[in-house]
């Protein structure tokens, strides 16, 4: 009897190129050759990180460990066509003459449907927000800035009683469900990419695992060890294992020095291989990876002062008038408090869903003993509505640098129940407003927030505002407004109401309120 196949949708097509270096040879060879080398492979590389050679795509190095490579480039390009023009460039540098090729994969991004057909169609015609931006991340993928990598390819069994595809489909998809399940619990922890490789290459897929942490990926892997699809129905083919370095660290590598290296650029600030905002590369607006206004898996995040569009793979936000900057300045300008009692940035990413706010919690409590591990994690907490009021949840998630807060949306965003992200909605986006109440005037807060919300009904421009509670504090509150342009909220800033309710709050605040754009 045949099987019923789970539908597949494909995405980027990859390159995992495995290099050895002929460490004999270049010692051999002239320092003006090797200078020469070292700057042609310098400026391949540099080339594919930023993706100057497609419309769209992520490439990344990385140090490999062992005896199998001492280097992967690896590349995610939209076409078949993109990944053989890098790898026929790089064998045209001069720095090539000096490796070889030890190993090499060829695969392409998929998705499959065994929890969902919706997530077989394209991204953008998804209704499912959350689902579709959790497609758009496994079809189009950043290769995260984290240090390491591990690599290897796998099959399911056919063997006679253990024979993946010989099983019904509700098994398979049982099966695979748990599976992901417990790759959950390691949310901030380790990122993974699958390809699909059936027909390109000599195993059926692909899997790359990146994080902060080795142990965290060893951890991982121990734990699915455990799960029936792999102890009954994985063989698993060599694992790699590396660091990510950036472009310019190349010298550095081949020198035997350490890479990153201390004194990295601004290519590499921060130990990392593209700096704390993250990678540079394939952010067209608009184009095919980055969906509606969405980029890769990454709920978009938002500068804990009012960020512009922006993301996790994108770099730096300017910091024009429209800028996280900006837009501080001007309500310093009105004496409107906008950053952390101490003067540090933080970033601050807001997801809002429909689920049950109690199950929302649970899942939300489980992604945020993970973040807790990291020293850059602030605070993630959900915010429900008031008892009687019909309005979405806000899973609020604050970190110290963007590329944490960016990772920690792409998890955040496969929460149940995500109908939004801040500034998706219509009109401006949010202004956000935190607040910590005394506790023996929480009622008094709540009644003048009431008073607030009937002349926000006739201020101009204003579409719509809830309150939001902690979950698990009732005196922190957050208010999500809604305005139809940044001058109509500001305008309500700059009026008289506002300055009468800041005037009133210094009595009832525990500290200072923290008013943010998220959009």
């Amino acid at each position: 009897m045949t099987r019923e196949p789970p539908a597949t949708n494909e995405g980027w097509y990859a390159l995992h190129d495995f290099r050895t270096v002929d460490w004999d040879a270049w010692r051999a060879a002239p320092e003006r050759e090797r200078e020469a080398a070292l700057s042609e492979g310098v400026s391949f590389l540099r080339d594919r990180v930023d993706v100057t050679d497609a419309e769209d795509g992520s490439s990344a190095v990385f140090s490999m460990l062992g005896h199998k490579a001492d280097l992967l480039v690896l590349h995610f390009r939209p076409t078949v066509a993109d990944l053989d023009t890098a790898e026929r460039a790089f064998e045209g540098t001069a720095f090539a003459e000096y490796t070889e090729r030890s190993s090499s994969y060829v695969s392409v991004t998929e998705v499959g449907g065994y929890t969902s057909e919706e997530m077989t169609k394209e991204p953008a015609e998804i209704e499912d927000t959350g689902l579709a931006r959790y497609a758009q991340s496994k079809l189009y993928p950043e290769i995260p800035d984290s240090e390491f990598v591990c690599f290897y390819p796998m099959d399911k069994r056919r063997a006679p009683g253990q024979n993946w595809y010989d099983l019904p489909f509700d098994e398979r998809a049982e099966m695979m469900d748990t599976h992901g399940e417990i790759g959950k619990t390691y949310a901030g922890q380790v990122k993974q990419i699958i390809t699909g490789s059936i027909g390109m290459d000599d195993f059926e897929w692909g899997v790359d695992l990146f994080g902060n942490d080795p142990t965290a990926i060893k951890d991982l892997l121990y734990e699915l060890r455990f799960d029936e699809s792999s102890s009954k129905y994985a063989d698993f083919g060599p694992f790699y294992f590396g660091r990510q370095f950036p472009p310019a660290d190349l010298p550095a590598f081949m020198a035997g020095e350490a890479v990153p290296a201390e004194d990295d650029d601004a290519e590499s600030a921060g130990g990392h291989p593209h700096g704390e905002g993250g990678h540079p590369r394939g952010s067209g607006e608009g184009g095919r990876p980055h969906g509606e206004g969405g980029h890769t898996d990454e709920a978009e995040t938002h500068h804990g002062h009012g960020s512009g569009e922006g993301g996790h793979p994108h770099g730096e936000e300017s910091e024009d008038d429209d800028g996280s900057d900006g837009i501080r300045g001007e309500l310093a300008d009105l004496d409107i408090y906008a950053g952390q009692p101490h003067g540090e940035d933080v970033y601050a990413m807001v997801l809002y869903s429909e689920a049950d706010p109690a199950e929302l919690f649970e899942e939300v409590e489980g992604l945020r003993s993970n973040f807790e591990h990291y020293d850059t994690h602030v605070k993630t907490a959900v915010y429900q509505p008031r008892e009687g009021e019909d309005a979405d949840s806000a899973v609020v998630s604050v970190w110290e640098t963007q590329s944490a807060a960016d990772t920690a949306g792409g998890f955040l965003a496969d929460l149940p129940g995500i109908v939004a992200r801040a500034g998706e909605r219509s009109g401006f986006g949010t202004m956000g407003m935190f607040y910590t109440v005394k506790p023996e005037r929480r009622a008094d807060f709540v009644e003048k927030f009431e008073t607030v919300g009937e002349v926000l009904g006739e201020t101009e421009g204003h579409l719509e505002t809830d309150l939001l509670v902690n979950r698990e504090d009732e005196n922190d509150m957050f208010i999500a407004s809604q305005w139809e342009s940044k001058d109509d909220a500001m305008g309500f800033f700059r009026s008289d109401a506002f300055a009468d309710t800041v005037d009133w709050g210094r009595d009832v605040l525990a500290d200072r309120p923290r008013h943010v754009f998220l959009a």
